[in-house]
C-alpha cells in the first residue's frame, strides 16, 4: 500500500488500493504525527467518500482527538476552514480529477500547511502502515460545522468590478466546483448565463473528465461562451482547487498566462511583493511581473513545494501552470478557488480590455507544452542532456532548466508517473520547432 502514498497527498484506487482500514489508520496517524487536539474534515462527493469518511473520523476520535466535520466541501474551502477554525489539521477526502474508481486524502496541518512526502507525509505512512499507534486517554468528541458561508463572502470581499457588467459560463463537471458558484451568484456585475453541469454527481457522470488542464474538456464551455456571447468561461477542477478560464472568443487561456494578469492585480495594491511562477511558465511571465515593479522568482512544482517556499520567502502570490493559483493572505497560504476569477475580472473592469486583449501582449514567445516521455533510468538521462547543453545556464531547482537567450528547456521527473515531462519556448516558432526536434531526439535516442 506504500504506493498511495504520493509526493504531495494519498490517492488510490477504492477499495483494493484505499480502502476504510487504510484510512482509518490514516486518522490515528496524523494525529499522533500532529500531536493535534482538534482536526478538520471534509469531502468530495465520490461514492466511496462516506464510507471513507466514517472510518477517517473514528481513527481521528480514537487517537484522541476530537473532529470538526466540516461536510461535503471544496478543498480550498477546507483550507480556509483550517486557518479560520483553529485546528491542529485538516483532512480533505477526494482525489481531485481522477475517475470515480480513485479516492484519497489531502493532509495538511495548522494554518492548511501542506504535508507532503518530504514533509511529515512519510511519517505518517510509516505510523499508518505498521499500525504502530500511541494509546489513546480518551475518545474524541465530534461536532458539525458548515464553513460555505463565510468562506463564500471572503472571497467575495474581493470583488471590485467598478460598475461593469460581465457574463459569465461556468464549469464545473457535476464536481466540488458547484459549490463555488454561489459566490458569483451572489456579486452584482456578474451574470451567470449558464453553468454547466451544476450539479454534485458522482465522477463519471459528466461527458468529460473535471480537469481544465486537458484543454479538450474545455469544448463544450468554449462553444457555449460563443453561442451565448459571454465574456469569460471558468472550469473548474474535480475538488475546485484548479481552475482553468476560456476568453470571449471561446479560446483557452495558457494557465501561466493567468498568473501574469493576477500578478498585476496584486502588484496595484502590494506594490514589490513577491511573486512566485512555474518554472515551465513562458519568459513573458516573469518579465510581466518585473515590469509591474514585483519580484519575480521560479518555484518549483507541486502544492506542497510551491506553498514552502511562498512561505520561506513571503511571496505574496505564486502560479503553477497546472492552474493551481495560491494566494498568502488571511493568515494563510492556499488556493482560494473562485478568487482568481473575481481578480481577472476586477482587471478586465479596471482596464475595459476584454480577457483576449489582456493576454495578447503575453504572447511574445512560443511554448511547446508539456510534452510527457516514458523514461527508465531518468537521472542516467538528465546527466546526458546536462553534458550536451553545458553551454547553457543551468538550474537544479526542479529536474534540470537550461537557458539560451532565445531559447529555454525544461526536463523534470513526475512524481506519480515513470515519465519525463519536457518543456521548450523559443522566440520564434521557427527556433522552438527546431529545438524541441532536437531535445526530442536526444532523449528517444
Amino acid at each position: 500500500m506504500r504506493n498511495i502514498f504520493k509526493s504531495y497527498d494519498i490517492r488510490g484506487i477504492y477499495p483494493t488500493e484505499i480502502n476504510k482500514e487504510i484510512v482509518y489508520n490514516v486518522g490515528r496517524a496524523t494525529v499522533q504525527y500532529l500531536r493535534a487536539g482538534r482536526i478538520a474534515i471534509a469531502t468530495d462527493n465520490r461514492a466511496s467518500s462516506p464510507e471513507l469518511t466514517m472510518a477517517l473520523t473514528k481513527g481521528v476520535t480514537e487517537a484522541g482527538a476530537d473532529v470538526v466535520s466540516l461536510g461535503l466541501l471544496s478543498t480550498p474551502m477546507l483550507y480556509f476552514a483550517s486557518a479560520r477554525l483553529g485546528v491542529g489539521g485538516a483532512i480533505m477526502i477526494t482525489a481531485s480529477h481522477n475517475p470515480g474508481e480513485y479516492n484519497g486524502l489531502k493532509v495538511c496541518g495548522k494554518n492548511a500547511v501542506p504535508i507532503g512526502l518530504s514533509g511529515g507525509l512519510a511519517d505518517i505512512r510509516d505510523i499508518a502502515l505498521a499500525g504502530n499507534f500511541s494509546p489513546a486517554t480518551k475518545s474524541g468528541s465530534i461536532k458539525t460545522h458548515d464553513i460555505k458561508n463565510e468562506y463564500s463572502a471572503y472571497i467575495a470581499s474581493f470583488a471590485d468590478l467598478d460598475g461593469k457588467n460581465f457574463r459569465v459560463i461556468t464549469d464545473t463537471a457535476h464536481a466540488m466546483g458547484v459549490l463555488e458558484l454561489p459566490i458569483l451568484r451572489g456579486l452584482n456585475g456578474i451574470s451567470l448565463v449558464r453553468s454547466l453541469y451544476d450539479t454534485l454527481e458522482p465522477p463519471g457522470t459528466c461527458p468529460h473528465e473535471a480537469n481544465p488542464l486537458k484543454t479538450d474538456t474545455l469544448n463544450e464551455l468554449e462553444v457555449a461562451v460563443r453561442e451565448l456571447n459571454a465574456d469569460i468561461g471558468i472550469a473548474y477542477d474535480g475538488d475546485a482547487d484548479r481552475v482553468g478560464f476560456v476568453d470571449e472568443h471561446g479560446e483557452p487561456v495558457p494557465m501561466d498566462f493567468i498568473t501574469a494578469l493576477l500578478a498585476e492585480v496584486l502588484l496595484a495594491k502590494n506594490p514589490g511583493a513577491t511573486i512566485l511562477y512555474d518554472l515551465r511558465s513562458s519568459q513573458s511571465v516573469k518579465e510581466r511581473i518585473e515590469t509591474l515593479g514585483g519580484i519575480a522568482h521560479e518555484c518549483m512544482v507541486g502544492h506542497a513545494n510551491i506553498k514552502k517556499q511562498m512561505v520561506a520567502e513571503g511571496a505574496l502570490f505564486a502560479g503553477e501552470l497546472t492552474g493551481h493559483y495560491y494566494f498568502s493572505v488571511a493568515g494563510y497560504t492556499a488556493e482560494m478557488g473562485t478568487l482568481p476569477a473575481i481578480l481577472l475580472m476586477n482587471l478586465m473592469a479596471k482596464t475595459g480590455k476584454k480577457l483576449s486583449e489582456l493576454v495578447a501582449s503575453l504572447r511574445k514567445y512560443h511554448h511547446s507544452g508539456e510534452i510527457n516521455l516514458h523514461a527508465k533510468n531518468i537521472p542516467e538521462l538528465l546527466k546526458k542532456v546536462r553534458e550536451c547543453y553545458c553551454d547553457g545556464k543551468l538550474s537544479e531547482l526542479d529536474g534540470i532548466k537550461i537557458s539560451y537567450p532565445d531559447w529555454w528547456f525544461s526536463l523534470r521527473a513526475s512524481n506519480t508517473e515513470p515519465l519525463i515531462r519536457l518543456n521548450l519556448e523559443g522566440n520564434t516558432r521557427e527556433l522552438m520547432e527546431a529545438k524541441k526536434k532536437e531535445v526530442l531526439n536526444l532523449i528517444t535516442n
